[in-house]
């Protein structure tokens, strides 16, 4: 399967992964998804938010134990982030056949539309649809790097995007969703663990600053005559990492877009998209506050109208106490796990987050040696994704099988 999926969507230049949604690249890893439904007998589901769905039993049983996770990438991502926990939804389902486990609950894999958000700037579209966290006048506003509407992309790849909007019916058939992701820091890597339990997701959001100056030209305009927005951009940057440092917080301007981005020419106006997380709210509020501060003084030492806008935003989620410890019993049940699992919070998104207000959700770690990730350094050893698998079988055997 990996040896399948690894080619699809992959830069030639950068060896990283450009799986953008609703594209060709996307097109291909739902047709390698589809396919590993199929060859397994499974019902293959397209839903009414383009989220991927292959069921072992009734669908429309209730109760179902639901795992996976995402394909989509961020611009030249890692191989693993999203892959691996769809890719060991199957190996897991395949290793509990051999088991000959009996399932007394239906299974659902899945793969959700978009998660990473890299083509219209949104994390979770497809999660968010269906939990009823975006609308469909919302998700139809929004626009990649081209202008392109999603109802366009949508169209442009063969599905109706009349359907959008939120999936009630559907949760309400799913009784607990587990997510496998490989862990996105170093914790398991320190403390020698091959797999983890997830505690929490930090909450976190993404402001786009609007930084209005005056085009003019490079070569001849004086320093002391200039209203250069980029200058108060980056000023902002730097304010941004020590907020960060003072609130224990994480703040990242990652993405950046000029006019009339000329070479010879001042910018007229400097967009920046500020990414911050933080382990509670208070701490994510007093960072942001205080990065929205010093932009604004910048701002008006230098004659630049500022705008902030809060275009996406996480509360904290605590994953379900009841089915995460329910997780940890089974792991420390195993021959040889005496040694309780460990758990551990994550300052990145996913879609079992957004989830978390619907139905019961958790989700399980796979080490990462380098702690790097959206990037095409990404890694995890073949026995640690091993491990996961396994881990993730004896979760599913424990909750869907009699």
């Amino acid at each position: 399967m990996w040896r399948e999926l690894a080619p699809l969507g992959r830069d030639s230049g950068s060896g990283g992964y450009r799986r953008y949604a609703w594209t060709a690249a996307d097109a291909d890893c739902r047709a390698w998804f589809r396919a590993q439904a199929e060859a397994r007998g499974l019902v293959y589901e397209l839903d009414r938010n383009g989220n991927q769905w292959a069921w072992l039993g009734d669908p429309l049983a209730g109760d179902a134990v639901a795992t996976g996770s995402h394909l989509d990438s961020v611009p030249d991502g890692g191989a693993f982030d999203g892959p691996l926990g769809v890719v060991s939804s199957f190996a897991a389902l395949d290793e509990l056949r051999g088991r000959g486990a009996r399932f007394s609950k239906p299974l659902a894999l899945t793969n959700f539309g978009d998660e990473e958000g890299a083509r219209f700037g949104l994390a979770c579209v497809g999660s968010r649809l269906t939990a009823g966290q975006l609308t469909a006048e919302q998700a139809h506003e929004l626009r990649d790097g081209d202008g392109i509407t999603l109802p366009r992309a949508m169209e442009a790849a063969g599905h109706d995007p009349s359907t959008l909007g939120p999936d009630h019916e559907r949760l309400a058939r799913i009784g607990a969703f587990i997510e496998l992701h490989v862990e996105q820091g170093r914790a398991l890597d320190l403390s020698g663990d091959p797999v983890g339990i997830a505690s929490a997701i930090w909450p976190h959001g993404r402001w786009r600053f609007d930084f209005r100056g005056e085009a003019n030209h490079a070569g001849t305009t004086r320093l002391a005559d200039r209203r250069d927005p980029m200058l108060t951009y980056a000023e902002t940057v730097l304010a941004a990492r020590r907020e960060a440092e003072l609130a224990g917080a994480l703040a990242t301007f990652g993405k950046i877009s000029v006019e009339p981005n000329g070479v010879n020419a001042i910018p007229s106006l400097v967009r920046g998209w500020l990414d911050s997380r933080a382990a509670d709210q208070s701490a994510l509020d007093t960072v942001v506050a205080g990065i929205e501060a010093a932009a604004q003084a910048c701002a008006d030492r230098a004659g630049i109208e500022l705008s902030v806008v809060r275009e996406s935003f996480t509360p904290v989620v605590e994953f379900e106490h009841a089915l995460r410890d329910e997780l940890g019993k089974i792991l420390g049940q195993r021959p040889g796990g005496a040694a309780p699992v460990p758990v551990l919070g994550t300052g990145a998104g996913h879609d079992a987050g957004i989830l978390s207000g619907s139905i019961p959700t958790a989700m399980l770690f796979v080490r990462n040696p380098t702690g790097v990730s959206h990037s095409p350094a990404e890694s995890a050893a073949e026995d640690d994704c091993v491990a996961g698998v396994l881990a993730l079988a004896d979760v599913l055997e424990g909750l869907a099988c009699a």
